[in-house]
């Protein structure tokens, strides 16, 4: 039985990477000279639709901040949602029940930690529920993009990978491959075709950088292209350099529409 000084050690590193994210995405507005604009809705009905998850432990609302700094006039018609996470207990907190997407057994999360697949599915099941309501509302595929950090971002793989159609793109932050190789065999042919973003902290001890590394490889197995950014110096958080190409990842990918 883990003594009470790891339990807290443990409990610490999962409270600070969430704390760290939100001083992040704080530190990036205040600093960013559109800080004061907020994304203003288009009267004309949105064309894109951004889905962005949060980690563990955090909140949809705490994390919106981060739209206001997409302020090309191709976001003008962009609909964003910021879902937070059900309250569940998370094995690597001891059982803690607190807002997680799905089980994760051990932190720091490696290349070879044990995967929570049913959990994990289960998922999965209510990213695509979001995603076909917006679909029958009339947001072509093509522009419906998937961005998640950390734990959020290991659901965003899963998510855009298991969906039966080709998306706008999946942006993964700090996140990992969160079921193992026999899922492949689930991939839609036309989800092959979804463009992925994987950008990773070299210095995150978090969600190791290793953890990271093992999803291009993965990625190319299951027959997926993705685009790999390593960035030095940056730990479990996200920086101002990792939006700001998020947003011009998206804009080159938007597609036009009648």
């Amino acid at each position: 039985m883990p003594t009470p000084s790891v339990r807290q050690q443990l409990t610490n590193s999962i409270t600070l990477s969430v704390a760290t994210l939100a001083a992040t995405i704080l530190f990036v507005l205040f600093h960013s000279p559109h800080s004061s604009s907020s994304t203003t809705p288009h009267p004309m009905a949105a064309r894109t639709f951004i889905l962005w998850l949060h980690g563990l432990g955090d909140s949809g609302p705490a994390n919106e901040p981060i739209k206001s700094l997409f302020t090309s006039p191709e976001f003008k018609r962009t609909s964003w949602s910021f879902p937070s996470a059900p309250n569940n207990p998370v094995t690597c907190n001891y059982g803690a029940v607190m807002p997680s997407w799905f089980d994760i057994h051990e932190i720091p999360v490696t290349a070879d930690s044990p995967k929570a697949e049913s959990s994990v599915l289960e998922a999965v099941q209510s990213v695509h529920a979001k995603i076909d309501k917006v679909v029958d509302g009339g947001i072509t595929p093509n522009n419906i993009f998937v961005c998640g950090f950390s734990q959020g971002g290991a659901l965003t793989l899963a998510s855009v990978l298991l969906y039966p159609k080709t998306l706008g793109g999946g942006a993964v932050f700090s996140g990992w491959v969160p079921f193992n190789s026999t899922i492949i065999d689930r991939i839609h042919p036309d989800a092959k075709r979804t463009p992925i973003l994987w950008s990773h902290g070299i210095d995150d001890r978090t969600v190791l950088f290793e953890a990271g590394q093992a999803g291009p490889p993965f990625l190319e197995k299951a027959g997926l292209s993705c685009e790999f950014k390593a960035y030095p110096g940056l730990g479990h958080s996200i920086s101002m350099e990792e939006l700001k190409h998020l947003e011009s990842w998206i804009k080159s990918r938007l597609q036009s529409s009648s």
